[in-house]
């Protein structure tokens, strides 16, 4: 996260699930050729866009091969708008009027290389939601897609592509669709995902993501804490178990001659010491 990201405050817990929500999808394209930008100001008056998807590769350039992505964000366009809503939050006609208001901002805001507009065809628009918009759907039905929880959705001038999360297919990759759902089988099956897919830390930070989600649930769900923190406990203690298996000299480089022997019993230590003596 860089510096320019807002510190949010604990008193906000709606915001700190959409942040951690932006932080799964950086998660996802950080080997595409996709840039993820997260709480976009689209107005003087406050007004964050959740997440912005937007092509990195320039006009012509050859593309990097892409990951596999969750179900949904096939086909993506250049410009890539999301909003997105928790299990505390329905997904209804008001919320995509916004997402089409944010669209009209940056449209005018982010505009082409040669100072014009980007064309209407450059933007995809994208609703994320934990549970099923029941109230919306009276009105507006939504357009089944080949994708379990996947659906469109015209809306003004544009085809809206509605994620649903909780009837997404399980499948490893839909791990950061999974970890936002509001079923704990979900949940748990994304945490199975993810970890599959990331073993272990790296530069990337994808295990922020599980630590910022645990905090999350601690506050909320102390049921499903336990069971996030339980997860976590296992994984880092498979990463060692991997890591001593692997290269058990590497690991005990990084501790001092005093840190190595702190636990081991005096005699242990005095009979490898008596052996050392009489084989040198």
């Amino acid at each position: 996260m860089d510096s320019d990201t807002p510190i949010l405050s604990e008193k906000d817990p709606l915001r700190l699930w959409h942040r951690a929500f932006g932080i799964a999808l950086m998660d996802v394209f950080a080997e595409a050729p996709w840039a993820v930008e997260l709480e976009l100001e689209m107005a003087l008056k406050s007004q964050l866009l959740d997440v912005a998807i937007i092509e990195a590769a320039g006009q012509g350039e050859p593309r990097q091969s892409e990951p596999e992505l969750p179900d949904g964000l096939e086909n993506l366009r250049a410009h890539n708008l999301l909003t997105y809503k928790s299990h505390h939050e329905a997904l209804t006609a008001w919320v995509l009027d916004e997402l089409t208001g944010h669209y009209v901002n940056y449209r005018k805001q982010q505009v082409a290389s040669d100072g014009k507009r980007h064309p209407p065809d450059a933007f995809g628009l994208y609703a994320v939601a934990a549970r099923y918009p029941v109230q919306l759907t009276r009105a507006h039905p939504l357009q089944s897609t080949n994708w379990d929880g996947v659906y469109d959705l015209p809306w003004g001038g544009h085809l809206m592509r509605v994620i649903v999360l909780n009837r997404i297919e399980l499948h490893p990759r839909n791990a950061a669709w999974e970890l936002f759902a509001s079923e704990q089988d979900r949940i748990c099956q994304g945490l199975a995902h993810y970890r599959a897919r990331h073993p272990e830390p790296s530069e990337e930070g994808h295990w922020e993501l599980l630590e910022h989600l645990y905090r999350l649930y601690r506050r909320e769900e102390p049921e499903m804490a336990y069971t996030m923190e339980q997860f976590l406990r296992e994984t880092h203690e498979m990463v060692i178990d991997e890591a001593v298996r692997s290269d058990p000299e590497a690991i005990l480089k990084r501790f001092d001659p005093e840190d190595r022997l702190k636990g081991l019993d005096p005699a242990t230590i005095e009979a490898w010491l008596a052996k050392q003596r009489r084989d040198h």
